[in-house]
Parts: C-alpha cells; sequence; structure tokens
C-alpha cells in the first residue's frame, strides 16, 4: 500500500521517472518525456490521482463541438486502458485514479505508459480535429504540441 510520498517518490524511483515536488502541497510532477506536458500525481486518500493537462477546450460552434467530445469519448473506449479524457474548468485533461489500498510500482508503470500513449498518439490526432473543426481562431483550441 501506498500511504505516503515518501512511498510515491521509491515508486517512481523504481520506475526511472524524473519528477520533482511542486510546492508544499504535495503534487508530484513527472516527466512525459520532451515536448510533453508533465503528470501531476497527488495522493488523496484513498486514491493517487494522475493528471495531465493537455489543452483549452476548443472554441466551436455547437455541431463542431460535439464531434470533438465525441471523438474524446470514443477515444475513451477505444485507446485508453487506464485513464480516461476529461474536461476541467474548459481544459482538455487526461486523468486516472488508483487506490492507494492495492497500489504497486507496475500498475503506477501501467497508467504512466497509458498516458504516454495516448500523449503521443492520441493528443495529435486530437490537435489535428481541433484545427479542422474550428470556426473561431481565437485562444482557446487545442494547442499543438511539439513533437
Amino acid at each position: 500500500m501506498t500511504a505516503s510520498n515518501e512511498e510515491l517518490e521509491a515508486h517512481l524511483v523504481r520506475l526511472n521517472r524524473s519528477f520533482e515536488l511542486a510546492g508544499d502541497v504535495g503534487v508530484y510532477l513527472v516527466s512525459m518525456g520532451p515536448g510533453q506536458p508533465p503528470c501531476a500525481l497527488s495522493i488523496s486518500p484513498p486514491v493517487l490521482v494522475a493528471q495531465v493537462e493537455v489543452g483549452p477546450v476548443p472554441v466551436a460552434n455547437d455541431r463542431e463541438s460535439a464531434l470533438f467530445l465525441r471523438r474524446l469519448l470514443e477515444l475513451n473506449a477505444t485507446g485508453l486502458l487506464h485513464a480516461a479524457f476529461a474536461i476541467e474548468a474548459n481544459k482538455v485533461v487526461l486523468t486516472a485514479a488508483l487506490e492507494l489500498q492495492n497500489l504497486d510500482s507496475n500498475e503506477l508503470e501501467a497508467v504512466l505508459s497509458d498516458l504516454d500513449m495516448a500523449l503521443s498518439e492520441h493528443v495529435p490526432s486530437l490537435v489535428a480535429l481541433s484545427k479542422s473543426l474550428a470556426t473561431d481562431p481565437r485562444p482557446g483550441s487545442l494547442p499543438s504540441r511539439p513533437r
């Protein structure tokens, strides 16, 4: 069982994951690779929460927004095993929660690998979809990610 920040750090070290503590709030920022946003990990009993901010929700009309949201749901159903796309405060995020009671390094690695895969395979297609649907060039569309 992972019940403390020290145990979480030990898991990350075992997995050779680069990380840093973000302030005094117990949030760990885990590197997801060059050009990718970090994954925020925090212990919030009874779970460990993992979240990656992908970008702002695209600005589009209702039909185009529905197409984008449909694609997020399709990816949740077919393209992700441990995580899911979600919308939080007008931002697209990848999120996962793991029970602390059973958490081990293998389970943490599975979630981080799922997030890695989504960032490298799904986010570029979401960026392309967002650009093809964009009817309003104002800030608020999903930004492209450097590769």
